[in-house]
């Protein structure tokens, strides 16, 4: 039995991974899917990027996990790799799915072209707007699931993509799998490149859109399945 603590990206909450938290369980695993400060039914909690490693740092160490596998999809790679150092020998395995990782003294924007997303931040009162349908076209999403997605996202805190990720260690020293998912882009991003040099990480591809856990979630809970066994 693994525990899993599965972390979505910006805008989304816990409820992003029911269907992938409920295949877990299913196969006799626990999971525990996390919502960061600021977001869904945390909103108005104030939130850096910091916090957001603490929040998952206070859940593995709440709950007494351990033999723990974390999970971040998207913008969540980035707190789950600052997490992952942090919670030590808890730690099994992390899983980045299609996300973004930390950079030491870099941001969630590092590699972007990132002046209009801050100025978007800047004109909204410091928060990224939610996403809409348009954002989700080309993803291999239904029109249900799009609206899904579309109906549950909240304004995501703007200061935990613009402040800078704190490494204690090289991130490739982590035991890790990244997922890239083809349909948003064949090839990782040149941070994700370079940690896929480490021996101890694996690439793993799916056929599908940048939220796999709504248009593919049986295929993507038997991926993090396989990584958990991964020694």
């Amino acid at each position: 039995m693994t525990r899993f603590v599965l972390v979505a990206g910006a805008w989304l909450g816990a409820w992003a991974w029911d269907e992938v938290a409920a295949e877990l369980r299913a196969g006799g695993h626990e999971a525990y899917p996390l919502t960061l400060s600021g977001l869904a039914e945390r909103q108005g909690v104030p939130a850096g990027q910091q916090t957001h490693v603490q929040d998952i740092v206070d859940e593995v160490e709440r709950l007494d996990l351990r033999d723990v596998v974390l999970v971040g999809h998207s913008y969540s790679g980035v707190p789950v790799g600052q997490a992952a150092e942090r919670i030590g020998e808890r730690l099994r395995h992390v899983v980045f799915v299609d996300a973004n990782v930390p950079v030491d003294g870099e941001s969630f924007l590092y590699g972007w072209p990132s002046d209009d997303v801050r100025r978007t931040i800047g004109a909204n009162d410091g928060f990224w707007p939610p996403l809409e349908a348009d954002d989700c076209v080309g993803q291999g999403l239904t029109v249900d699931q799009t609206a899904r997605i579309t109906a549950g996202s909240t304004p995501h805190p703007g200061a935990t993509l613009t402040e800078p990720a704190v490494l204690e260690r090289p991130l490739g020293e982590l035991p890790a799998t990244y997922v890239k998912c083809l349909l948003d882009g064949e090839e990782p991003l040149p941070a994700v490149a370079e940690q896929l040099k480490s021996e101890t990480w694996e690439l793993v591809t799916m056929d599908t859109g940048h939220w796999p856990m709504f248009s593919r979630p049986r295929e993507l809970a038997r991926i993090l399945r396989e990584a958990a066994a991964v020694r």
